[in-house]
């Protein structure tokens, strides 16, 4: 009796880490599909609550067959949960239209179960345990469980097995408590063949969807980009993915378009030339973000340049950018350039740490992230982050910040210019047109007024000194107007541009 109990109190470990581990999926591909992690994550863990609580009230009308009813709902759960990822994927991919849908209803379902599952094993271990001692230690695994796949989730199943595998193997581990009941309990069991069938199968089709879960993904994942996919990863921050049209060459960020080899010159050489041609002394040059090496090898193009250091998140980027031939070929081997200092860091982090290259000072500093669709990134457009450039510039030195569009996100756009302008550096915005992103805009900030400089044409394809007085007029429809300061307790940017972006995309 003693083994049955630790048995079952093992099995709630297990039931509150699988509960958790389909909340955390769904929390986290939603905010890869949708964007704000912050809305995504709120709505969905008080869906499941709610659905767990509902799943408790429903309890209280199993009556007979705890043990049996029990065993169908972990073969339910652990069908239910670790398909959704998959369904919500496919979903999304197929019929956009009622993906958010799914989305609730699965976590709903889900919640719903996992509510029902723990008053049944409390109600069969009351036979056995005091009321106090029931509660305890049910309630003690619970929690475990719990603790377990919060840490386990971001540090190794979803950079190593991505949402979908990792939906399904905790699928699979409510399939195994399944088994583990039935067999726990096969005198009590009278209909344990039909269960042992049911559970066969369930966990024949989870271990099948877990084999061929990359190919299914491969699958709806060519549905969603045009062309030829040639490389595709999950990195902890990231879904990294690459396709190639003939020559054309294009990198998706979570979905979301980075540039193409067609026309990224135009960005590029818009990032870094009005600012670095400005700059005739400048030694030292700082990269934030720019992990497929772009605008480095835009910085390489200025000889007088002695050393540049580049902070990229991602890890799983700078490798790619450095190692695949047609890449590499791209930012011609800028990432292993003898002037290249490559560190993967949280900017914010290693800027505040102040050590090593982080306390040096900078004549350029070029901010190449991607646009604040989320709260993570919208810190990097902070007036806290932009205070912890303004100590890393040199006297005379400039930072150059990638802004989104004037034209499709215009509050966005003025209000990265009004938060520079908070920390006290003056601002020179421009925009020029890139044909796969339409109007972009970029801001220049340092502690005296930008000059326009002699481009050299010997370094650009589009870009020339008459063309640059031009890319700092900005016609009516996207002159400047009033927004807030975007500070880290109230993150203005990120909801500029989700309503500015929402609009473009309705």
């Amino acid at each position: 009796m003693r083994a049955m109990q630790q048995a079952l109190l093992f099995s709630v470990f297990i039931i509150a880490s699988c509960g958790l581990a389909y909340e955390l999926v769904a929390a986290a591909l939603s905010s890869y599909l949708l964007g704000d992690s912050v809305m995504q994550f709120s709505t969905v863990i008080g869906t499941y609550l709610f659905a767990m609580g509902v799943g408790s009230w429903l309890s209280k009308y199993v009556t007979r067959d705890l043990i049996g009813t029990f065993i169908r709902i972990e073969l339910l759960v652990g069908v239910i949960g670790g398909f959704s990822a998959l369904a919500m994927f496919a979903a999304f991919v197929w019929l956009p239209s009622p993906f958010r849908l799914l989305l609730y209803v699965a976590v709903f379902g889900v919640g719903v179960l996992v509510g029902l599952e723990i008053p049944l094993v409390m109600r069969i271990l009351k036979r056995d345990l005091a009321f106090r001692d029931l509660v305890s230690q049910v309630l003690t695994f619970d929690y475990l469980g719990a603790l377990a796949v919060s840490l386990l989730f971001p540090l190794l199943l979803a950079p190593y097995l991505g949402m979908m595998r990792t939906g399904l193997l905790f699928g699979l581990l409510n399939v195994a408590v399944a088994f583990w009941a039935l067999r726990l309990f096969a005198d009590q069991l009278p209909a344990r063949r039909g269960l042992w069938v049911q559970g066969g199968v369930a966990g024949v089709l989870l271990a099948a969807g877990f084999a061929g879960a990359g190919q299914l993904t491969a699958l709806a994942e060519a549905h969603v980009y045009a062309d030829d996919i040639v490389y595709a990863r999950s990195s902890p921050y990231q879904r990294i993915v690459v396709t190639r049209w003939r020559d054309d060459l294009r990198l998706f960020l979570n979905g979301n378009l980075q540039f193409s080899s067609h026309d990224e010159y135009r960005y590029h050489e818009a990032l870094v030339h009005p600012g670095l041609a400005a700059l005739p002394a400048a030694r030292r040059v700082l990269v934030l973000g720019g992990g497929d090496g772009l605008a480095l090898r835009e910085i390489l193009k200025y000889p007088q340049v002695e050393k540049v250091t580049l902070v990229d998140l991602d890890p799983a980027m700078t490798e790619l950018f450095s190692t695949a031939p047609a890449l590499v070929e791209l930012n011609g081997g800028a990432l292993s350039s003898p002037r290249a200092e490559v560190i993967n860091a949280d900017a914010l982090v290693w800027l505040e740490s102040g050590q090593g290259s982080a306390a040096d000072f900078y004549d350029f500093i070029v901010v190449d992230f991607p646009d604040p669709n989320n709260f993570a990134l919208g810190k990097l457009y902070s007036s806290a982050f932009y205070r912890l450039l303004e100590k890393r510039l040199a006297a005379n030195g400039l930072i150059v910040v990638q802004s989104t569009s004037p034209f499709y996100a215009r509050q966005s756009f003025w209000c990265v210019v009004t938060t520079l302008e908070d920390v006290g550096l003056q601002t020179a915005p421009y925009h020029t047109l890139v044909p796969s992103f339409g109007d972009w805009g970029f801001i220049l900030a340092g502690r005296r007024n930008y000059a326009f400089p002699a481009v050299d044409r010997s370094k650009t394809r589009f870009l020339t000194s008459e063309a640059l007085p031009g890319m700092f007029d900005f016609p009516a429809d996207i002159a400047r107007l009033p927004v807030d300061v975007n500070r880290l307790n109230n993150q203005a940017l990120v909801r500029y541009f989700e309503a500015e972006w929402a609009r473009v995309n309705r």
